[in-house]
């Protein structure tokens, strides 16, 4: 009895060519896909990032592009990055005093922006493009405005297994915002009825006391 793949096209592409470099000619005979789908997958797989053209090889009549996994596509069918580094954060913060462990998720949020660029021009604008990055990463989030702030908030969690235990995470992701928009950045995430996040950020600095000598 003839067993029927269900993996999308997609995932199928991406499996074989962890075994190794293919050409579009060798994906369309081992996957049984159509030439024009094979093509359209692999465009959206690089505009992506999880795939690349990498050198050639020998045709019938001239040489084929052959396409290759990048790493960035390994790490998108990893199922080992969330149990791991849970792990991590339940014996980092069994081991280290809470406000060292604080500090550390909060160092880790900062250097997360490592080589990107920070946006410029109005505070609202910039809170725009810190909810866009954070959606890259996985969030669902709106901006609100009301009481004097801006209001990043998402309909979920996208660090939920961390969270619900560690809500140092949270820090992390304050610390992320903080650097990005260049401005204070207060967490208000939910925790019940489920965990949403929730990032406020004011939209005039509070002033600091006037000391009279």
């Amino acid at each position: 009895m003839r067993t029927t793949d269900r993996r999308s096209s997609r995932q199928r592409i991406l499996d074989l060519l962890r075994q190794g470099p293919a050409t579009v000619d060798r994906i369309v005979t081992a996957l049984g896909i159509s030439r024009g789908a094979v093509r359209l997958q692999l465009g959206t797989l690089a505009r992506d990032g999880l795939v690349a053209q990498r050198g050639t090889a020998r045709g019938a009549t001239k040489p084929s592009a052959t396409w290759e996994i990048t790493s960035r596509g390994e790490a998108s069918l990893s199922r080992g990055y969330v149990p791991m580094l849970t792990q991590l954060l339940h014996v980092l913060s069994a081991r280290l005093p809470p406000e060292e462990f604080d500090c550390v998720m909060r160092e880790v949020g900062r250097s997360m922006l490592h080589g990107r660029e920070r946006p410029s021009g109005p505070l609202a604008r910039r809170v725009e493009q810190a909810s866009a990055l954070f959606n890259e990463l996985g969030g669902l989030t709106h901006v609100e405005r009301g009481r004097g702030r801006l209001f990043i908030r998402s309909h979920g969690c996208p660090f939920s297994a961390t969270t619900e235990r560690h809500a140092e995470a949270c820090s992390a992701v304050e610390s992320l915002f903080s650097e990005f928009i260049d401005a204070p950045v207060e967490t208000c995430c939910e925790r019940e009825p489920r965990l949403r996040c929730c990032f406020a950020v004011a939209l005039r600095p509070s002033r600091a006391p006037v000391v009279v000598a």
